[in-house]
């Protein structure tokens, strides 16, 4: 599976076009609405969520709620684009108007953000045709993906859930997870502000949250992807570019503004002696091999243990500060204040939601590509047979 995404911040719409779908599969706008809707809630959001109200529109490879096999393209219209059609659009401007009016051009680099060297690497003089792009709005489309890949998952028996765990110091009960499936999980986030487990720590949260705002500042945090049901052997040991957690880690990356990724219990390993970091095996007829604990968050040797999969991923401040930081213009080469754009003064719980849908994709590729997977129930078949396997080796 494959996919490609396409459109920038204030353009008219953003599209994607997935490959490798097996045929067969439900899917509908309204389940992929759900999730975009998660993905523009949660404490600490800015204006631009006030403005949008993401939808998709499913324009191929789907017919009367079911996948055809073929490539499906999805579609999110933005409702911001009609204030932007002359400083966005794809025509050229004529020549009676003047550029620096309507462009709105920007010359004045953000600290953190891509438009100092993405102007570099590209050769604009005008930092928006940057900004435009790297802006997190692009992870609308890529949460319609993983919202696919969920369906499919889901269809397999494997359920994922995200949370956050950590706002600027402030850290969840992580033994209020002690027992709850994924499921359990999400009914609880679902209703908390942060997307929290932890209604104490969510209320300290939406404090420091409220605080930065009315400071100008913005605040950064951690969150936690566990994935439930994925059977034992997805990934592989044999070739490096195969092994799950590099893929899994690479997708939680490639979400703006995180730094860092971890399994299980994590860098909390390098203050540990082995005895005290790996997880005991176990066997009984009715589970099949399991694992005394999971501190190594699922994964052995670049595959799944048949454990949930936990994934962790640190998020830095937004660098759009509406106290911003000193830069320097490229024209005139002054030092100045940076521009300011809309922004979020935090958007760890927007960003769970994200990672939630990354690794979801990332889950289901792998197995996609593990399995002979044209049509749903062949796949299907496939996985239940993987599970008796293992179960019984």
């Amino acid at each position: 599976m494959r996919y490609l995404t396409a459109g920038e911040s204030h353009g008219p719409q953003l599209t994607t076009i997935i490959e490798g779908l097996p045929s067969l599969l439900p899917i509908t706008a309204e389940k992929v609405n759900y999730d975009l809707k998660r993905r523009q809630g949660g404490h600490g959001r800015g204006r631009r969520m006030q403005i949008e109200t993401d939808t998709v529109e499913i324009v191929s490879g789907v017919r009367h709620g079911k996948t055809l096999g073929s490539p499906v393209a999805l579609v999110v219209t933005n409702d911001d684009w009609k204030h932007w059609t002359k400083i966005m659009g794809a025509e050229e401007l004529p020549e009676d108007i003047d550029p620096s009016e309507i462009k709105r051009q920007i010359s004045r680099p953000r600290p953190g953000h891509a438009d100092l060297v993405g102007g570099m690497k590209y050769g604009h003089r005008d930092l928006r045709n940057v900004l435009e792009r790297s802006s997190a709005r692009e992870t609308t489309v890529r949460v319609a993906v993983g919202s696919v890949a969920k369906a499919l998952l889901n269809e397999l028996g494997i359920s994922i859930v995200a949370h956050v765990t950590e706002i600027v110091g402030i850290k969840a009960d992580q033994n209020l997870l002690e027992g709850k499936s994924a499921d359990e999980i999400r009914a609880i986030v679902e209703q908390d502000p942060c997307y929290c487990v932890d209604p104490e720590a969510s209320a300290k949260m939406v404090e420091a949250i409220d605080e930065a705002k009315q400071a100008g500042d913005s605040i950064g945090g951690v969150v936690e992807v566990i994935v439930e049901g994925l059977p034992a052997g997805i990934g592989s040991y044999v070739h490096y570019d195969r092994k799950l957690d590099s893929k899994l880690a690479g997708a939680m990356l490639s979400i703006n503004a995180f730094k860092g990724v971890e399994f299980g219990i994590g860098f909390e390993m390098a203050r540990k002696k082995g005895s005290e970091v790996h997880d005991e095996i176990l066997w009984d007829e009715e589970k099949g091999y399991t694992r005394a604990t999971n501190r190594l968050g699922g994964l052995e040797g670049g595959m799944s243990t048949g454990m949930p999969i936990v994934v962790r991923g640190v998020m830095k401040p937004i660098p759009t500060l509406y106290k911003p930081l000193q830069s320097v213009d490229i024209e005139t080469k002054e030092p100045f204040k940076a521009s300011v754009e809309r922004s979020d003064s935090c958007a760890v719980p927007a960003a769970s939601i994200v990672a939630e849908h990354v690794i979801a994709w990332e889950i289901a590729k792998a197995i996609v590509e593990q399995f002979h997977s044209d049509q749903l129930p062949q796949l299907k078949a496939q996985l239940d047979e993987m599970r008796q396997y293992t179960k019984g080796f």
